[in-house]
């Protein structure tokens, strides 16, 4: 499928000299003197690089055919990611490549999105945050809890996040799948 530089979205996958790139950011940019451009950011889907390309506008580009379909994570053997397809119930094998940083945020029974392009999987979207429990972290100080500090935890997913003084041990908190950050406590 073809599109334009003026069409490009973020997210959208584009196929430029065999390789699958995804649209990180773009900007149309009008000049004073010459033609109107589009600058992208861009992230290989396979390698995870970004890099800045301009186009020129009205440029064709290919768009990869992507199929994002709804799975359910279902456990990890050890040396992959097992994955269900809610429609099919078929299951699927990912390694630790394509999964990538979302392992941090993945507990059993969980919902997220796998894109496929023919037939092979690209990467992993979860929600843009999830809830999950504080395993350990070290109490806070009692004459701590005013100021903005924050401290090292332990996530039940085992990923270490920084948190305030006041969470404890065994709380569940709300974390940012972008970026790790800590976002709130959940009110049980």
């Amino acid at each position: 499928m073809m599109a334009t530089t003026n069409d490009l979205k973020n997210g959208m996958v584009l196929n430029l000299d065999g390789q699958l790139w995804s649209v990180v950011w773009f900007q149309h940019h009008k000049p004073g003197k010459g033609g109107a451009v589009v600058r992208t950011k861009l992230k290989n889907v396979t390698s995870g690089k970004v890099v800045d390309k301009t186009f020129n506008a009205d440029v064709k580009v290919e768009v990869a055919n992507v199929d994002k379909r709804d799975m359910q994570y279902l456990y990890h053997d050890g040396t992959s990611y097992v994955f269900m397809d809610n429609s099919t119930y078929d299951q699927l094998e990912l390694n630790e490549a394509v999964v990538g940083d979302a392992k941090d945020y993945m507990l059993e029974n969980q919902s997220a999105v796998v894109a496929v392009n023919e037939g092979t999987p690209l990467y992993i979207e979860l929600p843009a945050s999830v809830e999950l429990v504080v395993e350990y972290t070290e109490p806070g100080l009692q004459g701590d809890r005013s100021s903005g500090g924050t401290k090292p935890a332990r996530l039940e997913t085992g990923k270490e996040i920084q948190v305030p003084l006041f969470i404890t041990t065994g709380e569940k908190v709300k974390v940012d799948t972008r970026d790790g950050s800590y976002l709130g406590r959940v009110q049980s």
